[in-house]
Protein backbone atom coordinates (compact mmCIF):
# COMPACT_ATOMS: atom_id res chain seq x y z
CA UNK A 1 0.00 0.00 0.00
CA UNK A 2 1.52 3.31 -1.08
CA UNK A 3 1.62 6.42 1.10
CA UNK A 4 0.76 9.44 -1.03
CA UNK A 5 1.17 11.96 1.81
CA UNK A 6 4.85 12.18 0.89
CA UNK A 7 4.25 13.16 -2.75
CA UNK A 8 3.09 16.67 -1.95
CA UNK A 9 3.24 18.94 1.08
CA UNK A 10 5.82 18.79 3.84
CA UNK A 11 5.15 16.27 6.62
CA UNK A 12 6.11 17.49 10.09
CA UNK A 13 9.08 15.75 11.71
CA UNK A 14 9.94 15.22 15.37
CA UNK A 15 13.12 17.25 14.86
CA UNK A 16 11.06 20.31 13.83
CA UNK A 17 10.26 21.10 17.46
CA UNK A 18 13.94 20.86 18.37
CA UNK A 19 14.90 23.19 15.55
CA UNK A 20 12.22 25.73 16.38
CA UNK A 21 13.41 25.80 19.98
CA UNK A 22 17.16 25.91 19.32
CA UNK A 23 17.68 27.78 16.04
CA UNK A 24 16.71 31.23 17.39
CA UNK A 25 19.44 30.86 20.03
CA UNK A 26 22.18 28.98 18.17
CA UNK A 27 24.12 30.61 15.35
CA UNK A 28 24.67 27.48 13.24
CA UNK A 29 23.11 24.01 13.20
CA UNK A 30 24.05 21.15 10.93
CA UNK A 31 21.39 18.55 10.19
CA UNK A 32 23.41 15.37 10.01
CA UNK A 33 22.10 12.04 8.77
CA UNK A 34 22.08 9.53 5.93
CA UNK A 35 21.07 10.68 2.49
CA UNK A 36 17.37 10.73 1.77
CA UNK A 37 16.03 11.22 5.31
CA UNK A 38 14.59 14.66 4.52
CA UNK A 39 17.26 17.02 5.86
CA UNK A 40 16.89 19.53 3.03
CA UNK A 41 13.08 19.56 3.15
CA UNK A 42 13.17 20.19 6.91
CA UNK A 43 15.77 22.96 6.61
CA UNK A 44 13.80 24.65 3.82
CA UNK A 45 10.86 25.20 6.16
CA UNK A 46 12.77 27.85 8.12
CA UNK A 47 15.48 29.32 5.82
CA UNK A 48 15.32 32.71 4.11
CA UNK A 49 18.11 32.10 1.58
CA UNK A 50 20.09 29.12 0.38
CA UNK A 51 23.15 27.73 -1.35
CA UNK A 52 22.65 24.36 -3.10
CA UNK A 53 26.12 22.89 -3.37
CA UNK A 54 24.97 19.93 -5.45
CA UNK A 55 24.49 22.60 -8.16
CA UNK A 56 27.88 23.05 -9.91
CA UNK A 57 27.18 26.70 -10.68
CA UNK A 58 26.33 27.64 -7.10
CA UNK A 59 29.24 25.60 -5.81
CA UNK A 60 31.68 27.35 -8.14
CA UNK A 61 30.32 30.78 -7.20
CA UNK A 62 30.64 30.17 -3.48
CA UNK A 63 34.09 28.64 -3.94
CA UNK A 64 35.20 31.85 -5.62
CA UNK A 65 34.12 33.94 -2.62
CA UNK A 66 33.32 32.05 0.56
CA UNK A 67 32.25 35.23 2.35
CA UNK A 68 29.07 35.16 0.24
CA UNK A 69 27.76 32.45 2.58
CA UNK A 70 27.33 35.03 5.35
CA UNK A 71 25.69 37.72 3.23
CA UNK A 72 22.33 36.14 2.50
CA UNK A 73 19.15 36.67 4.50
CA UNK A 74 19.22 34.60 7.69
CA UNK A 75 18.82 31.76 8.29
CA UNK A 76 21.03 30.73 5.37
CA UNK A 77 20.73 27.14 4.18
CA UNK A 78 23.96 25.56 2.94
CA UNK A 79 22.76 22.31 1.42
CA UNK A 80 25.19 19.40 0.88
CA UNK A 81 27.96 21.44 2.51
CA UNK A 82 30.43 18.54 2.29
CA UNK A 83 30.63 19.04 -1.49
CA UNK A 84 32.59 22.19 -0.71
CA UNK A 85 34.26 21.43 2.63
CA UNK A 86 35.74 24.93 2.85
CA UNK A 87 32.23 26.20 3.68
CA UNK A 88 32.53 24.59 7.13
CA UNK A 89 35.41 26.87 8.09
CA UNK A 90 33.73 29.83 6.40
CA UNK A 91 30.65 29.35 8.60
CA UNK A 92 32.83 28.85 11.67
CA UNK A 93 34.62 32.14 11.02
CA UNK A 94 31.33 33.95 10.39
CA UNK A 95 29.97 32.68 13.70
CA UNK A 96 33.14 33.80 15.48
CA UNK A 97 32.55 37.28 14.09
CA UNK A 98 28.81 37.31 14.88
CA UNK A 99 27.38 34.57 17.16
CA UNK A 100 23.79 35.78 16.88
CA UNK A 101 21.19 33.03 16.81
CA UNK A 102 19.52 31.71 13.67
CA UNK A 103 22.23 32.46 11.12
CA UNK A 104 22.98 29.16 9.40
CA UNK A 105 21.49 25.74 8.73
CA UNK A 106 23.77 23.21 7.07
CA UNK A 107 22.76 19.81 5.75
CA UNK A 108 24.98 16.89 4.89
CA UNK A 109 27.19 14.20 6.33
CA UNK A 110 29.48 14.38 9.34
CA UNK A 111 32.60 16.55 8.85
CA UNK A 112 34.86 15.23 6.12
CA UNK A 113 38.61 14.72 6.69
CA UNK A 114 40.62 17.92 7.23
CA UNK A 115 37.65 20.05 8.35
CA UNK A 116 38.19 22.00 11.54
CA UNK A 117 36.04 21.16 14.56
CA UNK A 118 32.94 23.29 14.83
CA UNK A 119 32.79 22.85 18.60
CA UNK A 120 31.24 25.87 20.24
CA UNK A 121 30.14 27.36 16.93
CA UNK A 122 28.26 24.70 14.93
CA UNK A 123 25.81 22.40 16.72
CA UNK A 124 25.08 19.00 15.22
CA UNK A 125 21.53 17.65 15.18
CA UNK A 126 20.90 14.11 13.99
CA UNK A 127 18.10 13.19 11.58
CA UNK A 128 17.08 9.60 11.04
CA UNK A 129 14.50 7.96 8.77
CA UNK A 130 10.84 8.41 9.60
CA UNK A 131 9.51 6.95 12.83
CA UNK A 132 6.13 5.21 12.77
CA UNK A 133 4.64 8.38 14.26
CA UNK A 134 6.06 10.48 11.42
CA UNK A 135 4.82 7.96 8.86
CA UNK A 136 1.29 8.42 10.19
CA UNK A 137 1.19 4.79 11.31
CA UNK A 138 -0.55 3.95 14.58
CA UNK A 139 -2.10 6.16 17.21
CA UNK A 140 0.91 7.48 19.21
CA UNK A 141 -1.32 7.59 22.31
CA UNK A 142 1.52 6.79 24.72
CA UNK A 143 4.08 9.57 25.06
CA UNK A 144 7.72 8.51 25.17
CA UNK A 145 8.51 11.73 27.03
CA UNK A 146 5.94 10.83 29.70
CA UNK A 147 7.61 7.45 30.19
CA UNK A 148 11.00 9.12 30.47
CA UNK A 149 9.65 11.73 32.89
CA UNK A 150 8.02 9.04 35.02
CA UNK A 151 4.61 10.56 34.25
CA UNK A 152 2.97 7.77 32.26
CA UNK A 153 0.77 6.95 35.23
CA UNK A 154 -0.21 3.78 36.98
CA UNK A 155 -2.59 2.91 34.16
CA UNK A 156 -1.72 3.40 30.52
CA UNK A 157 -4.60 4.79 28.54
CA UNK A 158 -5.20 4.00 24.89
CA UNK A 159 -7.57 2.19 22.62
CA UNK A 160 -6.73 -1.02 20.82
CA UNK A 161 -4.16 -0.71 18.04
CA UNK A 162 -5.30 -1.78 14.60
CA UNK A 163 -1.75 -2.72 13.67
CA UNK A 164 -0.87 -6.42 13.77
CA UNK A 165 2.37 -8.26 13.07
CA UNK A 166 1.89 -8.09 9.31
CA UNK A 167 1.70 -4.30 9.48
CA UNK A 168 5.02 -4.08 11.33
CA UNK A 169 6.64 -6.35 8.75
CA UNK A 170 5.33 -4.06 6.00
CA UNK A 171 6.94 -1.08 7.73
CA UNK A 172 10.23 -2.92 8.21
CA UNK A 173 10.42 -3.72 4.50
CA UNK A 174 9.18 -0.31 3.27
CA UNK A 175 11.42 1.80 5.45
CA UNK A 176 11.30 5.42 6.52
CA UNK A 177 12.72 7.22 3.49
CA UNK A 178 10.27 10.04 2.65
CA UNK A 179 10.91 9.89 -1.11
CA UNK A 180 10.18 6.15 -1.18
CA UNK A 181 7.00 6.04 0.89
CA UNK A 182 4.78 6.12 -2.21
CA UNK A 183 6.52 3.06 -3.67
CA UNK A 184 5.94 -0.63 -3.14
CA UNK A 185 6.74 -3.96 -4.76
CA UNK A 186 9.39 -4.06 -7.45
CA UNK A 187 9.63 -0.26 -7.68
CA UNK A 188 10.56 0.00 -4.00
CA UNK A 189 13.09 -2.82 -4.31
CA UNK A 190 14.75 -1.12 -7.29
CA UNK A 191 14.93 2.17 -5.43
CA UNK A 192 16.51 0.57 -2.36
CA UNK A 193 18.95 -1.33 -4.58
CA UNK A 194 19.92 1.95 -6.26
CA UNK A 195 20.41 3.63 -2.88
CA UNK A 196 22.73 0.85 -1.73
CA UNK A 197 24.63 0.78 -5.02
CA UNK A 198 25.34 4.52 -4.79
CA UNK A 199 26.90 3.90 -1.38
CA UNK A 200 29.19 1.26 -2.86
CA UNK A 201 30.03 2.99 -6.13
CA UNK A 202 30.31 6.63 -5.05
CA UNK A 203 29.49 7.67 -1.50
CA UNK A 204 32.20 5.71 0.33
CA UNK A 205 34.92 7.13 -1.93
CA UNK A 206 33.59 10.64 -1.29
CA UNK A 207 34.52 10.16 2.38
CA UNK A 208 38.14 9.66 1.33
CA UNK A 209 38.21 5.86 1.41
CA UNK A 210 39.14 4.06 -1.80
CA UNK A 211 36.96 1.10 -2.80
CA UNK A 212 39.19 -1.27 -4.75
CA UNK A 213 36.80 -4.21 -4.58
CA UNK A 214 33.14 -3.16 -4.67
CA UNK A 215 32.05 -6.78 -4.22
CA UNK A 216 33.92 -6.97 -0.92
CA UNK A 217 32.18 -3.80 0.30
CA UNK A 218 28.78 -5.24 -0.68
CA UNK A 219 29.59 -8.40 1.27
CA UNK A 220 30.62 -6.33 4.29
CA UNK A 221 27.32 -4.44 4.15
CA UNK A 222 25.40 -7.73 4.00
CA UNK A 223 27.31 -9.09 6.97
CA UNK A 224 26.54 -5.92 8.95
CA UNK A 225 22.87 -6.34 8.00
CA UNK A 226 22.97 -9.92 9.27
CA UNK A 227 24.37 -8.63 12.58
CA UNK A 228 21.38 -6.30 13.12
CA UNK A 229 20.45 -5.97 16.82
CA UNK A 230 23.30 -8.25 17.91
CA UNK A 231 26.55 -7.38 19.65
CA UNK A 232 28.56 -9.62 17.33
CA UNK A 233 32.29 -8.95 17.31
CA UNK A 234 33.87 -7.33 14.29
CA UNK A 235 35.73 -10.61 13.75
CA UNK A 236 32.42 -12.48 13.55
CA UNK A 237 31.10 -9.97 11.04
CA UNK A 238 34.37 -10.14 9.11
CA UNK A 239 34.09 -13.94 8.87
CA UNK A 240 30.46 -13.67 7.82
CA UNK A 241 31.44 -11.27 5.03
CA UNK A 242 33.41 -14.06 3.37
CA UNK A 243 30.72 -16.72 4.04
CA UNK A 244 33.31 -19.44 3.49
CA UNK A 245 33.70 -18.58 -0.18
CA UNK A 246 36.68 -16.26 -0.05
CA UNK A 247 39.36 -15.07 2.31
CA UNK A 248 37.97 -12.65 4.90
CA UNK A 249 38.72 -9.01 4.09
CA UNK A 250 41.88 -7.62 5.66
CA UNK A 251 41.40 -6.01 9.05
CA UNK A 252 42.64 -2.67 7.70
CA UNK A 253 40.04 -2.84 4.93
CA UNK A 254 37.28 -3.63 7.42
CA UNK A 255 38.25 -0.65 9.55
CA UNK A 256 38.11 1.62 6.49
CA UNK A 257 34.69 0.29 5.48
CA UNK A 258 33.39 0.72 9.03
CA UNK A 259 34.70 4.28 9.32
CA UNK A 260 33.22 5.27 5.97
CA UNK A 261 29.81 3.69 6.52
CA UNK A 262 29.58 5.21 9.99
CA UNK A 263 30.53 8.61 8.60
CA UNK A 264 27.75 8.22 6.02
CA UNK A 265 25.38 7.27 8.87
CA UNK A 266 24.56 3.95 7.17
CA UNK A 267 25.97 2.09 10.14
CA UNK A 268 24.26 3.39 13.28
CA UNK A 269 25.57 1.35 16.24
CA UNK A 270 24.19 1.66 19.77
CA UNK A 271 26.91 1.94 22.36
CA UNK A 272 26.98 -0.18 25.50
CA UNK A 273 25.87 1.51 28.71
CA UNK A 274 28.54 1.96 31.34
CA UNK A 275 27.07 3.67 34.42
CA UNK A 276 29.45 5.93 36.28
CA UNK A 277 29.01 4.15 39.62
CA UNK A 278 30.23 0.83 38.15
CA UNK A 279 27.43 -1.12 39.85
CA UNK A 280 27.52 -4.02 37.38
CA UNK A 281 30.10 -6.77 37.14
CA UNK A 282 31.66 -7.47 33.75
CA UNK A 283 29.65 -5.05 31.61
CA UNK A 284 30.12 -5.83 27.92
CA UNK A 285 31.62 -2.97 25.94
CA UNK A 286 30.67 -4.02 22.40
CA UNK A 287 28.04 -1.98 20.57
CA UNK A 288 24.81 -3.37 19.20
CA UNK A 289 24.76 -3.20 15.44
CA UNK A 290 22.07 -1.37 13.51
CA UNK A 291 21.82 0.07 10.03
CA UNK A 292 20.19 3.43 9.44
CA UNK A 293 16.90 1.70 8.65
CA UNK A 294 15.92 -1.98 8.92
CA UNK A 295 14.61 -1.73 5.35
CA UNK A 296 18.24 -1.52 4.18
CA UNK A 297 19.13 -4.63 6.18
CA UNK A 298 16.13 -6.52 4.83
CA UNK A 299 16.98 -5.59 1.27
CA UNK A 300 20.67 -6.47 1.63
CA UNK A 301 19.66 -9.93 2.84
CA UNK A 302 16.94 -10.37 0.22
CA UNK A 303 14.18 -10.59 2.82
CA UNK A 304 10.69 -9.76 1.60
CA UNK A 305 7.49 -9.51 3.61
CA UNK A 306 6.72 -13.13 2.80
CA UNK A 307 10.22 -14.35 3.71
CA UNK A 308 10.12 -12.67 7.10
CA UNK A 309 6.63 -13.87 7.98
CA UNK A 310 7.70 -17.39 7.01
CA UNK A 311 10.63 -17.25 9.45
CA UNK A 312 13.33 -16.47 6.91
CA UNK A 313 16.90 -16.49 8.20
CA UNK A 314 18.66 -14.83 5.27
CA UNK A 315 21.76 -15.99 3.39
CA UNK A 316 24.24 -15.22 6.21
CA UNK A 317 24.23 -17.04 9.51
CA UNK A 318 24.80 -14.92 12.61
CA UNK A 319 24.28 -15.98 16.25
CA UNK A 320 21.20 -14.25 17.68
CA UNK A 321 18.83 -14.98 20.56
CA UNK A 322 15.69 -14.96 18.39
CA UNK A 323 14.56 -14.72 14.80
CA UNK A 324 15.83 -12.41 12.08
CA UNK A 325 12.40 -10.75 12.07
CA UNK A 326 12.76 -10.17 15.80
CA UNK A 327 16.08 -8.43 15.20
CA UNK A 328 14.57 -6.25 12.48
CA UNK A 329 11.65 -5.33 14.76
CA UNK A 330 14.09 -4.35 17.49
CA UNK A 331 15.90 -2.16 14.95
CA UNK A 332 12.61 -0.46 14.03
CA UNK A 333 11.91 0.16 17.72
CA UNK A 334 15.44 1.51 18.17
CA UNK A 335 14.97 3.93 15.25
CA UNK A 336 11.80 5.32 16.86
CA UNK A 337 13.20 5.46 20.39
CA UNK A 338 16.40 7.23 19.34
CA UNK A 339 14.45 9.94 17.56
CA UNK A 340 12.11 10.47 20.53
CA UNK A 341 14.98 10.34 23.03
CA UNK A 342 16.96 12.98 21.17
CA UNK A 343 13.94 15.29 21.21
CA UNK A 344 13.71 14.74 24.97
CA UNK A 345 17.41 15.47 25.55
CA UNK A 346 18.31 11.88 26.40
CA UNK A 347 20.89 9.33 25.21
CA UNK A 348 20.31 5.73 24.18
CA UNK A 349 22.42 2.67 25.00
CA UNK A 350 22.09 -1.08 25.47
CA UNK A 351 23.10 -3.16 28.50
CA UNK A 352 24.72 -6.58 28.65
CA UNK A 353 26.10 -7.51 32.06
CA UNK A 354 27.42 -10.48 33.99
CA UNK A 355 28.61 -12.41 30.95
CA UNK A 356 25.29 -11.98 29.21
CA UNK A 357 23.14 -13.33 32.03
CA UNK A 358 21.37 -9.96 32.22
CA UNK A 359 20.57 -7.92 29.13
CA UNK A 360 18.32 -4.97 28.51
CA UNK A 361 17.69 -4.04 24.89
CA UNK A 362 17.44 -0.27 25.34
CA UNK A 363 18.66 2.02 28.10
CA UNK A 364 17.56 5.65 27.86
CA UNK A 365 19.47 7.95 30.20
CA UNK A 366 18.94 11.61 31.07
CA UNK A 367 20.38 13.41 34.09
CA UNK A 368 21.20 10.09 35.80
CA UNK A 369 17.59 8.91 35.45
CA UNK A 370 16.96 5.76 33.41
CA UNK A 371 14.12 4.40 31.30
CA UNK A 372 14.64 0.71 30.50
CA UNK A 373 13.01 -0.96 27.49
CA UNK A 374 12.80 -4.55 26.32
CA UNK A 375 11.59 -5.42 22.83
CA UNK A 376 9.32 -8.40 22.20
CA UNK A 377 8.15 -9.66 18.82
CA UNK A 378 4.74 -10.78 19.98
CA UNK A 379 1.66 -9.69 21.89
CA UNK A 380 1.68 -11.71 25.10
CA UNK A 381 4.12 -10.79 27.88
CA UNK A 382 4.90 -13.10 30.79
CA UNK A 383 7.21 -12.97 33.81
CA UNK A 384 10.10 -14.42 31.80
CA UNK A 385 9.95 -11.47 29.37
CA UNK A 386 10.37 -8.89 32.15
CA UNK A 387 12.94 -10.66 34.32
CA UNK A 388 15.84 -8.42 33.21
CA UNK A 389 13.78 -5.28 33.77
CA UNK A 390 12.95 -6.46 37.29
CA UNK A 391 16.63 -7.19 37.94
CA UNK A 392 17.56 -3.69 36.77
CA UNK A 393 14.87 -2.14 38.95
CA UNK A 394 16.39 -3.87 41.98
CA UNK A 395 19.81 -2.49 41.02
CA UNK A 396 18.81 1.10 40.26
CA UNK A 397 16.00 1.75 42.72
CA UNK A 398 14.45 5.18 42.25
CA UNK A 399 16.93 6.05 39.46
CA UNK A 400 14.80 3.81 37.22
CA UNK A 401 11.93 6.13 36.37
CA UNK A 402 10.03 3.52 34.34
CA UNK A 403 10.42 0.20 32.55
CA UNK A 404 8.53 -1.00 29.49
CA UNK A 405 8.22 -3.81 26.98
CA UNK A 406 7.57 -2.68 23.40
CA UNK A 407 5.49 -5.25 21.52
CA UNK A 408 3.56 -5.98 18.34
CA UNK A 409 0.37 -6.40 20.38
CA UNK A 410 -2.82 -4.37 20.26
CA UNK A 411 -3.22 -2.96 23.79
CA UNK A 412 -1.15 -0.80 26.12
CA UNK A 413 -1.38 -1.68 29.79
CA UNK A 414 0.63 -1.83 32.99
CA UNK A 415 1.34 -5.17 34.62
CA UNK A 416 0.80 -5.77 38.33
CA UNK A 417 4.57 -5.62 38.83
CA UNK A 418 4.55 -2.09 37.37
CA UNK A 419 6.12 -2.88 33.99
CA UNK A 420 4.48 -1.01 31.11
CA UNK A 421 3.50 -2.94 27.99
CA UNK A 422 3.24 -0.71 24.92
CA UNK A 423 2.60 -1.63 21.27
CA UNK A 424 5.10 0.21 19.09
CA UNK A 425 2.24 1.75 17.07
CA UNK A 426 0.97 3.35 20.31
CA UNK A 427 4.33 5.04 21.03
CA UNK A 428 4.82 8.66 20.04
CA UNK A 429 7.20 11.44 21.05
Amino acid sequence: MTDRRFLGSYVTRVVDRELDELLPQLAAIVLDGPKGVGKTATAEQRCASSWRLDDPGQRETLHADLTLAARGASPVLIDEWQRLPETWDAVRRAVDADPSGGRFLLTGSAPVPATHSGAGRITTMRMRPLTLYERGVGSAEISFRDLLDGKAGARLQGGPSSMALEGYVDEIVRGGWPAMRHLDGAALERQLDGYLELIVQRDVEETGHAVRRPAALRNWLRACAAATATSASWEQIRDAASAGRTEPPARSTVLQYTDALTLLRILDPVEAWSPSNNMFARVAARPKHHLADPALAARLLGQTRGNLLAGGTGPISMPRPGSLLGSFFESLVMLCVRTYAQAAGARVYHLRANDGRQEVDIIVERDNSVLAIEVKLGASIDDHDVRHLMWLRDKLGTDLVDAAVITTGTHAYRRRDGIAVVPLAHLGP
